[in-house]
C-alpha cells in the first residue's frame, strides 16, 4: 500500500507532493534563509513595542496611569496588565512557545482593538501588530508555513 507521497527536489528546496489529493507543501526542516530573517525582524518589532509598553506599565510611569485613565480603566490595573504583557511576550519570543505567545498576544491585541473601536479612535494599529505577530510566527517556523499551506485533508 503506497501511502501516496512522494519527494520533489528542486535546486534550493524539498518539496513533498501528496499525490492524493495534488497538494504540496515545503519540508519543514528546510528554512529559507530571507524568510528566516523577516520573520525574525516582524517578531522583534512586536516584541520590542511590547517590552517598551510593559516596561511603562510596570513602572507605573505617569504616561501609562494617565493614558490607562483616559481610555476609562481605573488605574489599578497598570502593573498586572504590565505583567501579563510580560508574560505573554516572554512566551512569543521563546521559540518553543511562541505559539502560546501568539495566540495571547493576539488576545490582549483584541481588547486593545475595542478598547479603540469604544472610544471612536483609529484602531489599525493593534491589527497591524498582530498580523506582524502571526507573518513573523510563520515565517519563523517553517513547521507553521507548511501546515498552513497543506490545506485541508480530504476524507477517503
Amino acid at each position: 500500500m503506497s501511502s501516496g507521497r512522494g519527494v520533489v527536489r528542486r535546486p534550493g528546496m524539498e518539496t513533498i507532493l501528496d499525490s492524493n489529493t495534488g497538494l504540496t507543501a515545503t519540508n519543514p526542516n528546510e528554512k529559507s534563509s530571507a524568510a528566516l530573517w523577516t520573520g525574525r525582524v516582524l517578531t522583534a518589532l512586536p516584541s520590542l513595542f511590547f517590552l517598551f509598553d510593559c516596561t511603562v506599565k510596570v513602572l507605573k510611569l505617569s504616561v501609562a496611569m494617565e493614558g490607562t485613565a483616559r481610555v476609562g480603566y481605573p488605574t489599578s490595573v497598570v502593573f498586572p496588565l504590565g505583567l501579563v504583557e510580560l508574560a505573554c511576550v516572554a512566551l512569543f519570543v521563546v521559540p518553543r512557545t511562541a505559539f502560546v505567545g501568539a495566540l495571547l498576544l493576539t488576545a490582549y491585541l483584541g481588547g486593545a482593538t475595542a478598547t479603540h473601536v469604544r472610544l471612536g479612535e483609529p484602531f489599525f494599529l493593534p491589527i497591524v501588530f498582530g498580523v506582524m505577530i502571526w507573518a513573523g510566527l510563520v515565517l519563523r517556523d517553517p513547521r507553521l508555513k507548511a501546515l498552513l499551506l497543506a490545506g485541508p485533508k480530504r476524507g477517503r
